[in-house]
């Protein structure tokens, strides 16, 4: 059965973006060392321009072959004219309001959990949960994985790594990984059992 990863990046108190959606404030922190580390373990989850950029257009996709995203998340490159942004992987939208601007990219308004459940009984790759917090919140129950890019900035508010009921989901850490410049790669697995939550 496919894996359902929510790859994110967060401050040290949790917030994916800023009040108005914005994470430029995240950005100083992907150099160095750790963009090495997310250009050679997570080529897939790096917009199709930036692995040209980055040398790795060419590298076959390897974690995960499907990327979903909230009408929020994918909105964020529109602006820029950046229709199809994960061209190398298949792109889902959950939005009942936005008409697809590129034909390579899957608009859908069918509810998240049934159509997770379907994709992971799909052959193929992992299936990576792009954002945004109302629709990890809605996918909770189905994530498998949490890889949390922890950056060492301090955000006071704006938009958590999940918007969802209180409804305690048991994880345990599987791996730790920390950076020069003060980002850690913490990665979770799902609790299964009497204790899960």
């Amino acid at each position: 059965m496919r894996k359902l990863t929510y790859f994110i990046g967060a401050s040290i108190d949790g917030f994916i973006a800023a009040p108005d959606g914005g994470f430029d404030f995240l950005m100083p922190y992907v150099e160095g060392e750790f963009l090495e580390h997310l250009t050679t373990e997570y080529a897939d989850t790096l917009p199709t321009p930036g692995r040209a950029a980055f040398g790795v257009a060419d590298v076959p996709v390897s974690r995960f072959d499907t990327v979903l995203m909230g009408r929020g998340t994918y909105a964020v490159g529109l602006p820029l004219g950046l229709t199809n942004p994960y061209a190398h992987l298949r792109q889902i939208v959950f939005s009942r309001t936005l008409t697809s601007p590129d034909p390579a990219v899957e608009v859908t308004g069918e509810d998240p959990l049934t159509l997770v459940r379907k994709l992971k009984q799909e052959d193929g790759l992992g299936i990576w949960l792009c954002g945004g917090a109302e629709l990890a919140g809605q996918l909770l129950p189905e994530v498998d994985e949490l890889i949390v890019k922890q950056y060492p900035v301090v955000a006071g508010q704006g938009v958590p790594l999940f918007r969802a009921d209180f409804a305690p989901h048991g994880f345990t850490l599987a791996d730790c990984r920390p950076f020069e410049n003060g980002t850690v790669v913490l990665t979770y697995a799902k609790r299964t059992g009497p204790a899960a939550g």
